[in-house]
């Protein structure tokens, strides 16, 4: 009689041998897979897509952290050997997408945030504010270097200059106030890349002070391939 009661309390709670539910389990996912989401997120919104605005990589961060985070979480990422992390980080590192390579920006977050859903994956020995703090810490690291308190954010630009004879060291004022005026920017440094005499061109990189964000079309030299 206890062997029938016991059987059938077991049939109750699994299904061809796998637990129905696991509530303290499932509790568990949840609020790892909800903190990684948010904090992920924050990052992405409010650090990276303010000066790229790149909904494409918005789209790709995001997904790719869910996968991540689960792929390691549901791995047993506490048991994991910290070489199969690292692989994932290897084959993000040399990813590329087929039209265009990705900006280095794109991969230091691409990077950055399969990064933090591993940590939030893996660390199943973790109390929640060893957690919370650690992806403060995350939070905090962005902020820092996304702000002026390291360095001072200036842009360059490629441009093909017409007036060569301004380009001799004796002249760069003239040729600086020609490309301000031209430009509309205010311009910290020029650097002189290739000269034509035969077009009276040079290639030159131009640095100033204006733009609120990156851009990527400032370091192309030249009309994309695959541009209509």
């Amino acid at each position: 009689m206890i062997g029938l009661l016991s059987t059938s309390m077991l049939s109750a709670n699994t299904i061809m041998g796998l637990d129905l539910i696991n509530v303290s389990g499932l509790v568990e996912m949840i609020t790892r897979f909800l903190l990684n989401l948010v904090v992920v997120w924050i990052i992405t919104h409010f650090f990276y897509y303010p000066k790229s605005q790149r909904r494409d990589y918005y789209f790709t961060f995001m997904l790719i952290s869910v996968s991540i985070f689960m792929l390691i979480y549901l791995m047993d990422g506490s048991k994991m050997k910290i070489g199969a992390a690292l692989g994932l980080f290897a084959v993000f590192g040399i990813l590329r997408y087929r039209t265009e390579s990705v900006p280095i920006r794109e991969m230091t977050y691409l990077f950055f945030l399969v990064a933090l859903s591993v940590v939030n994956g893996m660390a199943a020995k973790l109390s929640l504010v060893e957690l919370l703090v650690a992806n403060l810490i995350f939070v905090l690291s962005v902020a820092i270097c996304e702000s002026n308190l390291l360095a001072k954010h200036v842009s360059c630009k490629f441009v093909k200059y017409d007036n060569v004879k301004l380009i001799v060291p004796e002249r760069r004022e003239e040729m600086k106030a020609d490309l301000e005026k031209r430009l509309g920017v205010k311009i910290t440094n020029i650097e002189i890349g290739s000269v034509d005499f035969l077009r009276d061109s040079a290639l030159i990189k131009v640095f100033y002070k204006g733009t609120i964000g990156s851009n990527t079309a400032d370091t192309l030299t030249k009309m994309p391939n695959n541009y209509e």
